[in-house]
């Protein structure tokens, strides 16, 4: 875990088409969208339209030179503020890769945002001042990648224009990083020096950090495996739609595969029933093929004519998930509202939505290092914690830890639709120990 010097080429291997989703989290002032719209800027993804807005808004502001934090900045309250206060997604493209920028907010209040951002991302940019080091929302933002098993880290020490370029500061806050990650369990951290502001190291490499010889943030954007599922994760295929039966005579299931491959002849299971059958056909946008994998939207067809529902997950039979009515998870509380225990709420996993009660809520988790504390019982907005919940009906649930798709799920209020908590199945990371000791002390 070390900062960046380059990796081996046939590790970085992309192709023109793939996508990374990543996103930025840092403290308050640290620069995130300042460098969010360098970024977008130096790779030549802004319209001339969009360039001039924020050049005509940063001189009524005052200022010399156009604000580049105004091209993710999108709320007004944002612009007046001079903050992110919501997720602002970005899409854009370089010759060699696609990217969906996620730039969250910095401000402890909007750790649900944070959370919802980084919930889909393939890399987190945790932004640092080179100045300040690792501070309170350092901690908290990196202990939140580590809950949500966000495969990559890439540490962006900015500002060190403000240091004169100078190696030993930036040293400092990688060492210092490098600890709290490890502490976390966080395999492997990328760390570059950068300064948003004037661009160093973003998209074009720096001539005044020649001590700095790794990659610069968009190099190692663009190269850096696009993790998603591991290759070895089993298939699941949450079952969308039913076809009902045409000319073959035969029923078809649509939907978007979320794990590993499907083939033609694969034996699987239909969950939470547990019915077995062959894959005979595989249909991807019309065209038969012998094999899928995620994340492509297919359809099926199985030998034998099974009671299979939306909401189903068709898995291989070697490596189908056990179907359970007790969820034990970690989760993120993102609703105004307390969740507390007793509480009926809805389970919604993949395709699939059942009736739940919240049967208990022993332990909230401190987001800086994810500490457990006694819940007494309940988590308020922004909280993360452990629950236990009592579904009406089995759900085949993964851990989250082996798969970020079929071992995650939302609670929401059955009386008005709104989305309450965003779950995980399993325990956080580092805390398997502790979390039984403040389980008993909360009962």
């Amino acid at each position: 875990m070390t900062a960046a010097t380059g990796q081996p080429a046939e590790a970085l291997t992309t192709t023109a088409a793939s996508l990374l989703r990543f996103a930025t989290a840092g403290s308050v002032d640290d620069g995130k969208s300042t460098l969010a719209g360098r970024l977008l800027h130096d790779s030549r993804s802004v319209l001339s339209d969009q360039l001039a807005a924020v050049e005509h808004a940063s001189r009524a502001r005052g200022l010399s030179v156009p604000d580049l934090a105004l091209l993710t900045d999108g709320l007004r309250a944002e612009r007046e503020q001079g903050i992110t206060i919501d997720v602002a997604y970005r899409y854009f493209a370089t010759p060699r890769r696609r990217f969906v920028l996620a730039d969250t907010p910095g401000h402890v209040q909007y750790t649900r945002n944070m959370v919802t951002g980084a919930s889909t991302a393939e890399l987190m940019v945790i932004l640092t001042d080179v100045r300040h080091g690792v501070v309170e929302q350092t901690r908290r933002h990196t202990a939140v990648a580590a809950l949500l098993r966000v495969p990559h880290l890439l540490l962006a020490v900015n500002k060190l224009d403000l240091v004169d370029f100078r190696a030993a500061p930036f040293t400092a806050v990688v060492d210092e990083f490098t600890a709290l990650a490890r502490s976390l369990g966080v395999p492997e951290v990328t760390a570059i020096p950068i300064s948003a502001r004037d661009g160093d190291n973003v998209v074009t490499a720096s001539t005044r950090m020649d001590w700095y010889g790794g990659p610069t943030l968009l190099d190692h954007l663009e190269t850096v495996p696009a993790a998603g599922e591991p290759d070895d994760t089993p298939a699941r295929f949450p079952v969308q739609y039913v076809i009902r039966p045409g000319a073959t005579g035969q029923r078809g299931y649509a939907g978007r595969i979320t794990a590993g491959t499907l083939r033609v002849g694969d034996r699987v299971t239909v969950l939470p029933a547990g019915l077995t059958s062959t894959v005979t056909a595989i249909d991807a946008l019309g065209t038969p093929v012998d094999s899928a994998r995620a994340p492509q939207s297919v359809s099926l067809r199985l030998a034998d004519d099974l009671d299979v529902a939306r909401g189903d997950l068709i898995a291989p039979v070697d490596a189908a998930p056990r179907p359970t009515r007790t969820v034990e998870a970690t989760v993120c509380h993102l609703h105004d509202r307390p969740l507390r225990e007793g509480a009926r709420v809805l389970v919604k996993h993949a395709t699939r939505t059942v009736p739940a009660l919240v049967t208990a809520i022993p332990v909230r988790l401190d987001p800086d290092g994810l500490r457990p504390t006694p819940a007494h019982g309940s988590l308020s907005v922004n909280d993360l914690g452990r629950v236990t919940l009592r579904t009406a009906e089995p759900l085949p649930l993964d851990p989250y830890a082996r798969s970020r798709r079929n071992g995650s799920f939302l609670l929401i209020d059955p009386a008005d639709g709104s989305t309450l908590t965003a779950g995980m199945v399993g325990q956080a990371p580092g805390t398997a120990g502790e979390s039984h000791e403040a389980n008993g002390q909360s009962r």
